[in-house]
């Protein structure tokens, strides 16, 4: 039996989907209940500003830049106690704020767009793209998780945003990130791909789901994939994750090999699920297909999957 990591590419999978472009050193060791007040205090400080779901960016000649310096976010009513520090990048620590002002106030040199829209129509680059995966996230986490789920008083943000903790029963409470397994079922020669509700025009995807407690990554594609479609699966390989900030997953991707072909699709959960051909599939890829059909687009982690299976003939 070979030894898979020395086959392995140096780059993984995973390094080219969206959001995956990270480069701030997180220090995760060196948190001090102090650090975003002491990185607030640095004149090199950037911050991402934040609200509902949406990135708040400059506007300089036709192109979109999501970093602000303290001075530069006064006008959007920066929440600064609620900081996050994401980690230092080459030029100082970076911070991810929640802003008070709403879309419809700004000024004409600043637009909030929503953090799919940014990363869909690539306004930002792969760096701060991660980087907001990364913020989105914790702000996420912490709007919803306010209150101590042990004794139910008031939590307080410590350790840079990176945890919280109860004064009243002395808990610590920690970021969270939910486990999605997304999958394409595969044979040589076909692929299983649905069609959920709220899917764009002619979009069809590989199928998805949590995994639940208890249960391990393939054991959760194999269920999923059951539930779904109706269709069994043997083996299960992983291919590429993806942080998905939507609102704090993390995508795991995998490709599982069919035992039955015969389709009983959940119409609960989809709203189509069917095989496609090689051939057919390639064309949805560029967006060439003759009925209009499409796969998701390149930076998610279910374009990546489906590229890799076209291309590995």
């Amino acid at each position: 039996m070979s030894f898979r990591l020395f086959d392995a590419p140096l780059r993984e999978p995973s390094q080219f989907v969206g959001f995956a472009g990270n480069t701030i050193d997180r220090q995760s060791e060196n948190r001090a209940d102090d650090s975003v007040e002491k990185a607030l205090a640095d004149p090199s400080a950037r911050l991402l500003p934040m609200h509902g779901g949406r990135l708040y960016l400059k506007l300089n000649d036709g192109t979109f830049d999501p970093w602000f310096n303290v001075a530069e976010s006064g006008p959007l009513q920066p929440l600064l106690a609620q900081g996050v520090l994401l980690g230092f990048s080459e030029s100082g620590p970076v911070l991810a704020v929640p802003v008070g002002i709403e879309p419809e106030q700004l000024p004409e040199t600043i637009k909030a767009i929503d953090y799919r829209s940014v990363y869909m129509q690539g306004l930002i680059d792969e760096a701060a793209a991660g980087a907001l995966a990364q913020g989105a996230a914790l702000l996420a986490w912490h709007a919803s998780h306010r209150f101590c789920s042990k004794c139910g008083h008031e939590s307080e943000m410590r350790a840079g945003g990176y945890k919280r903790h109860c004064p009243a029963c002395g808990t610590e409470h920690f970021p969270r990130t939910d486990p999605v397994a997304i999958m394409l079922t595969v044979t040589p020669e076909k692929c299983l791909l649905g069609r959920g509700r709220h899917f764009g025009p002619g979009m069809y995807s590989a199928l998805a789901g949590f995994i639940e407690p208890g249960e391990t990554i393939e054991a959760a594609v194999r269920r999923e994939t059951l539930e779904e479609a109706g269709i069994r699966l043997g083996r299960v390989v992983y291919h590429a994750s993806q942080p998905w900030p939507f609102p704090y997953s993390l995508m795991i991707g995998c490709f599982g090999e069919p035992l039955n072909d015969d389709i009983q699709a959940d119409l609960n959960e989809l709203e189509d699920c069917r095989w496609f051909y090689r051939d057919e599939v390639r064309l949805m890829l560029t967006r060439e297909h003759a009925g209009g059909l499409v796969t998701p687009p390149k930076g998610a982690i279910a374009h990546h999957l489906i590229r890799a299976w076209v291309d590995s003939q």
